[in-house]
């Protein structure tokens, strides 16, 4: 099996609801890593180009940057917990995903140490 990770930084804050009870709204220097792993290389001899995946993320990610994650949608009206924000970027980023990619993770850590994963995996 194949892997390559890419990973972004991007600052914004939220409020997360815990027990129904919202936290104190606050920032963090969000980290995601997305992974994808792959049976096979295409015929360049890679799973994904580097570049082409950057970019998907960086479109993914742009709404986030410098915002309040509970005025941006979807986490308008989800809980912005990094597990969520995880499971958002796998989603968005699977369905362009290369044919041969088999499963994609996404690692969100909103602080040293604490880190939520989502993996996603296809067929």
């Amino acid at each position: 099996m194949y892997s390559i990770r890419i990973e972004r930084i991007f600052s914004a804050a939220h409020a997360m609801l815990i027990n129904g009870e919202p936290e104190t709204l606050h920032g963090h220097d969000w980290r995601v890593r997305v992974t994808l792993d792959s049976p096979t290389l295409d015929a360049d001899g890679m799973v994904c180009d580097f570049h082409e995946l950057e970019a998907s993320l960086d479109l993914v990610l742009a709404p986030f940057l410098n915002a309040n994650l509970n005025e941006t949608p979807p986490f308008d009206s989800v809980n912005p917990t990094a597990e969520n924000v995880a499971g958002h970027v796998a989603a968005k980023l699977q369905p362009d995903l290369p044919a041969s990619v088999v499963s994609i993770t996404v690692a969100v850590t909103e602080a040293p140490g604490c880190e939520a994963c989502c993996r996603l995996e296809r067929g």
